[in-house]
């Protein structure tokens, strides 16, 4: 990793040598890390995550050695630098059609995707199910066992290369119509109710206690958040605002499903 680390850093710096034959070997050898769940983006470490911004460098420059081919699925036809990917009986994954899933893109097995997509580099772990039109982005990290419902939109990342990817954490629901970008983070089987929209400046506002507790561009494991809005004032008047309210939290002695039940009962909450 660290040879291969050597050349990404070298040809980022230097375009000149996506000229060279090692290089591009070097890009594509990453490629196929990702492809394979060998090599991530971004991985948990202790608590915390770390974003490998070498290898999100070199997701973007396998764009520039590649050449725009024809690719036919039955009667489709795609016109597009980045191959499909394939062999998912040998991966375990079930795949529905018109499910796409880009080459450098990880499926672990157990993934379910219904007619959905997912982007180069993102990370999907074991057991998720990608619902009907939901959108996985470029180096989006999908934990396991999580549940991305019907619309959702998980945003992508290439540039700024510092830029961390969204990470949805094992055992996380996502509702239907969710948007999650700008490298939010939500902590483990938390649960999103239909239309949160979280970006890296949404208000995120913890109001389960006695006192409001905010957050910005994370989510705590086993919040169940819905959709709210806070007045702000403009020069024309005050007027309300996005935000997401964290109702309350799943109890350990409950499962995702029943923690579920429980938050549209006494909240009369939609997911």
């Amino acid at each position: 990793m660290t040879e291969l680390q050597t050349i990404i850093e070298s040809a980022w710096s230097d375009r000149n040598l996506l000229k060279e034959k090692a290089t591009t070997e070097a890009i594509e050898e990453v490629i196929e890390l990702l492809d394979k769940g060998k090599l991530r983006v971004a991985q948990p470490n202790e608590g915390d995550w770390v974003v490998n911004q070498w290898v999100k460098k070199a997701v973007i420059l396998y764009f520039p050695i590649r050449q725009m081919e024809i690719q036919e699925a039955g009667p489709m036809e795609f016109h597009d630098k980045i191959p499909l990917k394939r062999g998912y009986n040998q991966l375990g994954v079930r795949v529905v059609p018109h499910a796409v899933a880009r080459h450098g893109a990880f499926l672990a097995p157990g993934v379910i995707l219904m007619p959905s997509y997912v982007n180069i580099g993102a990370y999907v772990g074991a057991g998720t199910m990608v619902d009907t039109w939901a959108t996985v982005g470029s180096c989006a990290q999908i934990g396991k066992d999580v549940h991305l419902s019907g619309g959702v939109g998980i945003g992508g990342v290439l540039e700024p290369v510092q830029a961390s990817p969204v990470i949805i954490e094992d055992g996380c629901f996502i509702g239907s119509r969710c948007i999650v970008v700008e490298g939010v983070r939500v902590g483990r089987e938390a649960v999103l109710g239909a239309n949160v929209v979280l970006t890296a400046s949404t208000r995120i506002i913890d109001v389960s206690g006695s006192k409001p507790m905010e957050y910005k561009g994370y989510v705590p494991p086993r919040s169940v958040v819905i959709p709210g809005s806070i007045p702000k004032e403009f020069p024309a008047g005050s007027y309300q605002v996005p935000c997401a309210l964290i109702i309350g939290h799943r109890k350990e002695s409950t499962d995702l499903k029943t923690s579920l039940n429980e938050a549209l009962r006494e909240y009369h909450i939609a997911v």
